[in-house]
């Protein structure tokens, strides 16, 4: 039973610090009329995801995302079961965390900023939006791959992979939030009953995963 509750917790913990401080940088960016713009909230998720990945590495994989979950069952590095207990670990660890936040922020601040939920821009389709987001989680996971999957993979940790996040969030971050994580998009949402657009923040970072990883693992990774 404790080997298999030490990585979900693991993997809930670490979505929550990617939510609760990626999304708490965007509440206070509102709440104080610009205090922490674009680049501090693309840095304030990378390094979280940088942390929460390198934290978890050994105990979970350090998925930290449904999509990275998703992505590696696709190529047979997780068994079906615990990548279903993973996705579900870290939806509850998004929720949990953006329910956290709009306990400590101010009322209003929490309200404003929706507790730290994601929107697309106006002039962007619901198509476009699912391609963003699956571009850029192709780059995410390819990170992944390339930096924490690869047994030749440099020890860098998370911080590759939390790097990539930041310059995505930089692209991303005005046309659709920069989710490339169901969980980032979902917890937020459920609690600030704002759904509008979810079915890109699932679709597109899913897609972009399982396409990231299907071409590192056939036909980038070197076999031994």
């Amino acid at each position: 039973m404790r080997q298999t509750l030490r990585p979900l917790i693991a993997e809930f913990i670490g979505v929550f610090m990617l939510v609760f401080i990626g999304g708490g940088a965007m509440i206070i960016n509102i709440y104080k009329d610009g205090a922490v713009p674009l680049g501090g909230i693309a840095v304030a998720h990378g390094l979280a995801l940088a942390i929460a990945v390198t934290a978890t590495m050994n105990i979970s994989g350090g998925h930290i995302n449904p999509a990275i979950t998703i992505g590696l069952w696709s190529v047979g590095r997780i068994e079906a079961r615990k990548a279903a207990l993973y996705v579900v670990a870290q939806l509850l660890g998004a929720v949990a965390a953006a329910a956290v936040l709009g306990f400590l922020m101010p009322v209003s601040a929490g309200r404003t900023g929706a507790y730290g939920a994601l929107s697309i821009a106006g002039d962007l389709t619901l198509l476009g939006a699912t391609l963003m987001e699956a571009v850029l989680t192709f780059f995410l996971a390819f990170a992944v791959m390339g930096t924490a999957v690869d047994p030749n993979a440099p020890k860098v940790g998370g911080f590759g992979i939390g790097l990539t996040l930041w310059m995505c969030i930089l692209v991303g971050g005005p046309l659709t939030g920069a989710a490339l994580n169901p969980a980032r998009a979902f917890g937020p949402a459920l609690v600030a009953g704002a759904w509008a657009g979810q079915i890109a923040y699932w679709v597109g970072p899913i897609l972009g995963a399982v396409v990231a990883m299907q071409v590192y693992e056939r036909v980038l990774l070197k076999k031994e």
